[in-house]
């Protein structure tokens, strides 16, 4: 049986290995998010890794892999699942709102049960389809992981977007193919390589904005 400081060990050596400097009341935010994530797994299958030192790699550090890209201000996280990257993120960027997007009942009540005990002021999750939201203050910063096409991505959260809005992409392998499918009046800004302590697969972080019409 693994012990709680042998996940904190794992965890502190990946964000020391990332750069990524965190409080001890951020490791402890953390570690109880995946206590949570791995309690509540077992009954309501929110993530198909079920390792728990897996989900230090492929989820927590994953999703903090993109934290020099985040902007201050607001971010929204478009199918967000268990709350990846936003419940992360929000743990360790305390002066980001983060709104949390997904159309799952289990996925989004777990992640309310994560903002009562982490009590995360700064994060707020609704259950909805993206393309069925109207937001009184549109994005500047929407973020999703693995959630659809480059091409989906973008127009199905069109509405949500400020006009100098960012769709920050997470995906694995560089994707050619739906960069050649994006729609013309959008473009790749920044790529960037993201580097995940224990992962060998490849992971990239797309940065896409609107053009403006000439």
């Amino acid at each position: 049986m693994i012990t709680d400081a042998k996940f904190e060990q794992r965890l502190r050596a990946g964000l020391a290995a990332m750069n990524i400097e965190a409080s001890d009341l951020q490791v402890e935010q953390l570690l109880a998010y995946l206590q949570l994530l791995i309690k509540w797994n077992k009954a309501y299958n929110l993530t198909a890794v079920r390792d728990p030192v897996e989900m230090i790699d492929r989820h927590l550090l994953d999703s903090l892999s993109i934290l020099p890209f985040i902007q201050s201000g607001e971010l929204t996280d478009v199918g967000s699942g268990a709350g990846l990257p936003s419940i992360p993120l929000a743990i360790m960027k305390p002066d980001l709102q983060v709104l949390s997007l997904d159309s799952n009942g289990k996925k989004t009540r777990f992640q309310f049960q994560v903002k009562a005990s982490l009590q995360l002021d700064n994060f707020v999750v609704q259950q909805v389809r993206a393309e069925a939201l109207q937001l009184p203050i549109k994005s500047k910063q929407l973020v999703s992981r693995a959630f659809a096409s480059l091409k989906d991505f973008v127009t199905l959260t069109q509405p949500l977007a400020a006009e100098d809005a960012r769709w920050l992409a997470m995906k694995g392998l560089y994707p050619d193919d739906e960069l050649a499918k994006l729609p013309k009046e959008y473009t790749c800004q920044q790529s960037h390589p993201l580097q995940i302590p224990n992962e060998e697969g490849q992971r990239h972080l797309l940065v896409l904005v609107k053009q403006a019409k000439k």
